[in-house]
């Protein structure tokens, strides 16, 4: 079923992953923040956004999400779910329960929550922290649960927003891992917005280059080389390549 807003259809329909946005444009008063943005992300497809601060990366993530509205075009997606750039964990409660919380609020009983939150905090390192509240976790420790907490909604489609941003280099890597091994078990639909661009290329099957605002797709390199349960060597000739091209892209974008 479909719903009009002024100009532009927004469905909501289930596509099994699938995302597909035509003509995306979206404006707060005289700023233009996307500008026609065209792009067709398959079901279980890990899709990178790499672009200046400011482009509209974030933006374009609340719109697959149905936080905002488009000013023109379309967007049809399935059920998505964002996880923004801070954790925005409950200090109220303890790990397990804040990834347990969509969980809950699907209507799940507490202690059938609980045993799959605690399942895949295991699976993501954090056996024996079940209990722990907020402030006795790590930032890497903290953007586990988080994750956690998001792949719990069941979402088909994951809307990540620079999840290992605030990260030290070797927190990151070790996230990057932990990431892919659990998108290798459980694929999801990915956009992943980054500033990174070897992360970019490390996670990605596709990574999509953005102007500065207006945000245009200026870019759209593909990965050849298949994604593995603990990721991609970023050192691999392939991998560096495409790291190559999109700062190649990005530059000309700004220049």
């Amino acid at each position: 079923m479909a719903t009009r807003v002024g100009a532009p259809v927004v469905e909501a329909r289930e596509l099994e992953g699938e995302v597909r946005l035509q003509g995306l444009t979206r404006r707060f008063g005289e700023v233009v923040a996307l500008q026609d943005v065209a792009l067709r992300i398959a079901p279980r497809e890990v899709v990178a956004v790499v672009g200046p601060s400011g482009c509209g990366k974030s933006t374009l993530l609340e719109l697959v999400c149905g936080l905002q509205e488009p000013s023109d075009g379309t967007v049809h997606a399935g059920r998505a779910v964002l996880m923004p750039q801070r954790d925005l964990l409950l200090p109220w409660l303890d790990a397990r329960d804040n990834a347990a919380l969509p969980l809950r609020l699907a209507g799940t009983n507490k202690s059938d929550a609980r045993a799959q939150a605690h399942a895949l905090l295991t699976e993501l390192g954090l056996d024996g922290f079940e209990a722990s509240r907020t402030w006795e976790l790590s930032g890497g420790m903290r953007q586990r649960v988080a994750v956690a907490r998001t792949l719990l909604s069941g979402a088909p489609i994951l809307c990540l927003d620079e999840p290992f941003g605030a990260l030290d280099a070797i927190t990151r890597a070790d996230a990057q891992t932990w990431l892919s091994a659990i998108l290798h078990r459980t694929p999801r639909t990915v956009l992943l917005v980054t500033h990174d661009v070897e992360e970019a290329a490390v996670l990605a099957d596709r990574v999509l280059v953005l102007s500065p605002r207006p945000g245009r797709i200026v870019a759209d390199l593909a990965v050849d080389l298949p994604r593995t349960a603990t990721g991609r060597d970023p050192t691999d000739a392939r991998v560096v390549a495409v790291r190559a091209r999109a700062l190649e892209a990005l530059r000309g974008a700004m220049a």
